[in-house]
């Protein structure tokens, strides 16, 4: 006759089960937040439509083929900066991180659960875009496998100064920074208004930004059929390696 075993086995969930959790209730948390899905999905999709139907000066013709790369990367940073950084800034405000600080789960873990479920977010996001955009006339170029290695640079970059500006700073701070921030990189990230329409100095710094870095290699490679310039790639990674180094050392789990 089998006898069941029922000894009490105490002790930390393995690492990689603690992060599945942890990802499933992150991005349950993202699906379930009407201001971040206003973030994601609505504000993007308006200013796409608003741009291409709307007599605007100064967006180079055809504007549907112009304005999706910087629509995709501001859709990026919309869920991997500026929604994450003010939810992670009011966790921390309201005791949740504090009371996750008392479990197993390590701020590596952590980290890593919420930009997982960040990704998968942006996986909707992106299909959706794409196909408004496709029913709008989009006509994309260029290898599939290179635009996704810049979106996946771009989400690592701004998850991690978002989740800096949310780890570092109070949480009224982050809401009106992460929020002045996205308006200030849709004026001048080159999202609809092309970066050549600054001056030479001005327009140097900019492709320094990461929105800009991020929407100039998607329009080589979406418009043109391109490579993703070199100082794309170098300039994301950098802004990612810094923010990552920056986020694991200053990111605090109490208010």
């Amino acid at each position: 006759m089998t006898t069941l075993d029922v000894t009490p086995g105490p002790g930390a969930a393995p690492r990689y089960r603690a992060l599945g959790a942890q990802t499933r209730m992150e991005l349950r948390l993202a699906l379930r937040n009407g201001e971040q899905l206003l973030l994601t999905l609505v504000i993007p999709i308006a200013l796409l439509l608003l741009f291409v139907k709307a007599p605007i000066a100064g967006v180079p013709k055809p504007r549907i083929d112009f304005l999706m790369p910087g629509v995709l990367a501001l859709a990026v940073m919309s869920t991997a900066f500026t929604g994450q950084a003010i939810g992670t800034g009011f966790e921390r405000r309201y005791g949740v991180l504090r009371r996750l600080a008392t479990t197993p789960l390590s701020r590596p873990a952590l980290l890593s659960a919420k930009t997982i479920a960040v990704i998968l977010v942006e996986i909707l996001q992106v299909a959706i875009l794409c196909a408004v955009g496709a029913a709008l006339g989009w006509n994309p170029h260029g290898d599939p496998a290179m635009v996704v290695g810049v979106l996946l640079l771009g989400t690592a970059c701004f998850s991690a100064l978002g989740l800096l500006m949310a780890g570092s700073l109070r949480a009224e701070a982050t809401l009106a920074g992460a929020n002045l921030l996205y308006l200030v990189q849709l004026a001048i990230g080159g999202v609809a208004v092309p970066l050549t329409e600054f001056s030479d100095g001005v327009r140097h710094l900019l492709e320094l930004l990461p929105l800009g870095a991020m929407t100039d290699g998607l329009r080589a490679v979406l418009n043109h059929g391109d490579n993703v310039p070199a100082h794309d790639w170098v300039t994301l990674a950098v802004w990612t390696g810094a923010g990552m180094l920056a986020a694991s050392h200053w990111f605090r789990w109490d208010d």
